[in-house]
Formats: C-alpha cells, sequence, structure tokens
C-alpha cells in the first residue's frame, strides 16, 4: 500500500492540515505524476468554502500542477517516465460523446474535474488520465508555467475561439491573476489592447505586459467614450459592473465575453445586441490539445505568470494572502 501526502480541508472553510490517502491500484490509462509546483486559484477558495456546493471532504485543492511522471498504466501510449507535465482543472472524460470526439473534452457531461471528488495537487503526488497530463516544452519554467494551466488556459481559449487576429481591437477587464496574462496573450495574438481596471496604480504595469492603452473603470465618462472601440472584451473579474455600458464598447460582430463569474445575474438590454450583432458569452477553461498549444505559444512568446512562491507547507498562508486580494499576481507553492 503506497500512500500520497498532501493537504487537505475536513470541513467548508477550514484550514489546511497534512492528510495522506491510499490512491488504489495505478488504472491501465493513468499515469501518476510527482508535483513540483501548483499554482493557488480562486477556484480552489470557492472549493475550501463550498460556495457551488459541489465539494467532498476531506478535499485537498489544487489544479495548476507541475510535475514528472513517475508511474505509467499499462495501456497508456505517449508518455515515459520523467517527462515533465502539466495538469489543469481536467483530470479525466468519457472520451465517446460527441464534444470529446470533436477534441473538446473540457465540454464534455462526464468531465471529471481535478479536485472535485477526488484529491488534487496540494500534495506530493497525483494520478490523472494520460490524455490530461500535457508535456511542457522545455523553455518553460516549471514555477512560472503553473498558473498557464487554468488562469493561463481560461484567457487564452476565447482569444482563440473568437479569433482575434492582428486587426482586433481587445479590452481586458480586470488586471489580476487572469487579466495579466490575458494582456500578455492578446498582445502575443497582435490585437490592439487595451487595459480597464479600478486601480489607475496599474498602468504603467499594464502597459509594461502588453497593453497599448488604459482606461480606469471607475470614470463612467471614459467607458462611454470607447463606444464602438472593440472587437472582443474579456471579463476577468468577479465584480458587477455596469455591463450594458461594456456592451456599447464593442463593435458589429463584438463580443463580451466572462471568464470570471460576477457575483450578481448579468443584466444587459437586448436592442444594443440587435442592432449591430454584438454577442455575450462565457469560456471555460480548454481541450488538452488546446492547453498544448496554449503552452508551445507562451513557451515561444515568452508569456509568463508573476509569481508569489511558497512552500507546499505554507497553502494556508498563500490562500490567506488570495482571499486579500494582495498577490501579484499568483501564489505558486512548491515542494
Amino acid at each position: 500500500m503506497s500512500f500520497i501526502q498532501g493537504y487537505a480541508v475536513h470541513a467548508a472553510g477550514a484550514e489546511l492540515l497534512p492528510f495522506k490517502y491510499d490512491p488504489g491500484q495505478l488504472n491501465p490509462y493513468d499515469v501518476e505524476v510527482r508535483i513540483s509546483h501548483c499554482g493557488v486559484c480562486h477556484s480552489d477558495a470557492h472549493l475550501i468554502d463550498n460556495d457551488w456546493g459541489i465539494s467532498q471532504y476531506p478535499l485537498i485543492p489544487g489544479h495548476e500542477i507541475v510535475g514528472m511522471v513517475s508511474a505509467v498504466g499499462s495501456a497508456v501510449v505517449g508518455l515515459e517516465l520523467g517527462t515533465r507535465v502539466g495538469i489543469g482543472w481536467q483530470a479525466n472524460s468519457c472520451g465517446r460523446c460527441e464534444w470529446c470526439r470533436k477534441g473538446e473534452e473540457n465540454l464534455c457531461a462526464s468531465a471529471q474535474p481535478t479536485c472535485v471528488h477526488r484529491h488534487g495537487g496540494f500534495a506530493e503526488a497525483i494520478r490523472v488520465n494520460s490524455r490530461f497530463a500535457i508535456p511542457l516544452p522545455e523553455a518553460l519554467e516549471s514555477d512560472t508555467a503553473a498558473p498557464l494551466l487554468c488562469a493561463g488556459i481560461t484567457v487564452y481559449s476565447p482569444l482563440r475561439s473568437l479569433g482575434i487576429n492582428p486587426a482586433s481591437r481587445v479590452g481586458i477587464i480586470g488586471l489580476g491573476g487572469l487579466g495579466h496574462l490575458a494582456l500578455q496573450f492578446a498582445r502575443v495574438f497582435g490585437a490592439e489592447v487595451t487595459a480597464i481596471s479600478t486601480s489607475a496604480a496599474k498602468e504603467q504595469e499594464a502597459r509594461e505586459l502588453g497593453a497599448h492603452h488604459f482606461v480606469n473603470s471607475r470614470e463612467s465618462k471614459a467607458i462611454k467614450e470607447l463606444a464602438g472601440s472593440f472587437d472582443l472584451i474579456i471579463s476577468t473579474i468577479t465584480a458587477d459592473l455596469d455591463w450594458a455600458s461594456f456592451v456599447q464598447t464593442l463593435r458589429p460582430h463584438g463580443s463580451l465575453c466572462f471568464v470570471g463569474a460576477p457575483d450578481k445575474p448579468i443584466s444587459v438590454p437586448g436592442f444594443p445586441l440587435i442592432s449591430v450583432q454584438r454577442s455575450v458569452c462565457g469560456s471555460n477553461t480548454g481541450s488538452p490539445g488546446r492547453i498544448a498549444e496554449m503552452l508551445d505559444v507562451a513557451a515561444r512568446h515568452n508569456v509568463r505568470a508573476r509569481i508569489e512562491s511558497f512552500r507546499m507547507s505554507d497553502a494556508n498562508q498563500a490562500l490567506g494572502k488570495l482571499r486579500k486580494g494582495q498577490l501579484r499576481y499568483r501564489a505558486v507553492l512548491g515542494n
């Protein structure tokens, strides 16, 4: 019997405590990964607190994982012992449905999240289906690559799916864990990029990360002056804003895409959508194929998460800073 040691919560909102579990026999299509780094995401805090009503305790959070393959199932092909891989929000899918067959496993109705009803990456090791362990390009450092496995793919997917290109104009709402990566990727896509933030003090850093322009969203006049400006706005925040005003900033065929879920229902009038064929949409993470593509783009174009490093044993401290909004911009735990 071989146990995996990690840090788990035993009730909603509780602190992480040392915890070990028996992963059982390795399944034929699974790999075991010895974890070197794991990012800390707001979703981990939501799961710890059971905000979504889906948590099961004891719970080891963590789904921005980098490590080395340490064991392979008998049916695994394409991964070898010692391969450095990344694991994101998803650990498995049915492999048979319409969406899996299309290579959109992230839309599978039977998708298995990495740390929902199973133990995640705040640990020394993890087991997942080998299709969801993505080899990392050599150019990516393990610590700064970890947040790409969730935050990075979350903002990369809508840029890619909605056809952003050098002719596009993109606005990014929020300059935090998601937003600072969205600015970098939007610039890589060749778009004209505008950072939209409530913090005027972040303007210089936003420009360093790739923004051509900066707008203070507390100034309603500044938002109105953007009317008809954007092909895409990605909202990375959970706060509630005047979304009707942001719809007006879209060009014909433009989209307002939510990757951060506002606390309140999103309310927008219908006519501005109909009049010039604007849309409001959401986007989740991405398929294994899209994640592999995103990692390659990040490696070739020097997209990196800005991180604060913590020991795995200091996970409670990292979560505390995340809850207080004190991180610039992602916490990463290291074994």
